[in-house]
């Protein structure tokens, strides 16, 4: 925290919308530095630049505020630049080391979005949220679920997620596919799972599980197409990253019937705003991405935040993020 009453560093901490940043670290070990906490979103870049003049370290909860070049352009004294995570789509890197602003990141929890992933599959198979309302409106048993074993796990990306997604599935009896763009069937192997290629992965699978990187290469990946092949009875599980699935095409087809259903954890505006046409959409079950949101992994996060700041207070920056 400051020590005087004007001190040598700024430091806000963005986007902590459940007010646990400040205990999630011993911030005031850090000295002559103020920290300052944002608990609502900013939702405009104007917003940003405001909120953030005079601040020359910024903490970035993963991709919830993007820092385009025209932002860290408009923020010319921001010299440490922190996001939760290793990688941050939203933060163009290029720009920050034209401008000299350090990007640091941190690790994670390996297994908080896994297992997020995992229930929001067996609420949605099992009729869980709507249950759990007709149970405190006095109904009872007002559906039927359905089961795992002997259906087919599409995995989409078979990377650290995918594949503890994937012994999921083989935990439940399920048949386990998988494909992503350089997968080989080796590694699919290794995993627990069988190499498909991309349509029979969405033609096959009665669940498919959405775990790519958000890139120009995966951005709309999953489009209609895709979807159509899931078809009527097939799930599409996404807690990746929301521009990765056409999301004009998912709303149509739930609400026509040719896409089974959905449960999501991640949207193409958050927070998802009011009137969004996945709030009405049916056979859903949605999070407001909470992937991520555990108390394990906050303090992974904020702890070695903490270690970034005061590494580069220090001169010696770790964990730099670089074009």
């Amino acid at each position: 925290m400051a020590t005087t009453d004007r001190p040598a560093h700024r430091l806000a901490i963005l986007d902590d919308y459940q007010d646990v940043a400040l205990d999630a670290a011993a911030w005031d070990t850090l000295e002559d530095v103020e920290v300052v906490v944002f608990h609502d979103p900013l939702t405009t870049p104007g917003e940003v630049v405001a909120a953030l003049e005079g601040f020359d370290i910024v903490v970035a909860m993963r991709e919830r505020t993007a820092f385009g070049a025209d932002l860290i352009a408009g923020l010319p004294g921001l010299r440490l630049l922190v996001t939760t995570g290793m990688a941050n789509a939203a933060i163009d890197l290029e720009a920050a080391a034209a401008a000299g602003v350090t990007v640091c990141g941190t690790q994670g929890s390996p297994t908080a979005a896994p297992e997020h992933t995992w229930a929001l599959l067996m609420s949605w198979m099992r009729d869980i949220p709507a249950q759990q309302a007709s149970l405190r409106d006095g109904g009872w048993q007002t559906g039927v679920g359905s089961e795992l074993a002997g259906r087919t796990l599409g995995v989409l990306g078979l990377g650290k997620i995918g594949t503890r997604i994937a012994g999921y599935g083989a935990a439940f009896g399920m048949d386990v596919i998988a494909w992503s763009q350089h997968l080989d069937a080796a590694r699919a192997a290794a995993a627990g799972a069988r190499l498909v290629g991309r349509e029979e992965l969405f033609a096959a699978a009665d669940v498919l599980s959405v775990h790519l990187r958000l890139s120009e290469r995966t951005r709309g990946l999953v489009g209609e197409a895709e979807l159509r092949l899931l078809g009527p009875r097939g799930l599409l599980v996404n807690t990746a990253r929301a521009p990765i699935v056409d999301q004009e095409a998912m709303v149509r087809g739930l609400h026509e019937g040719w896409l089974g259903g959905a449960a999501l954890d991640v949207f193409d505006n958050e927070p998802l705003p009011a009137g969004h046409p996945l709030l009405e959409a049916p056979r859903t079950v949605l999070t407001p991405h909470l992937g991520y949101v555990t108390a394990e992994q906050y303090a992974v996060f904020y702890g070695q935040t903490l270690e970034d700041v005061a590494a580069w207070l220090a001169g010696s920056p770790v964990r730099v993020l670089g074009p």
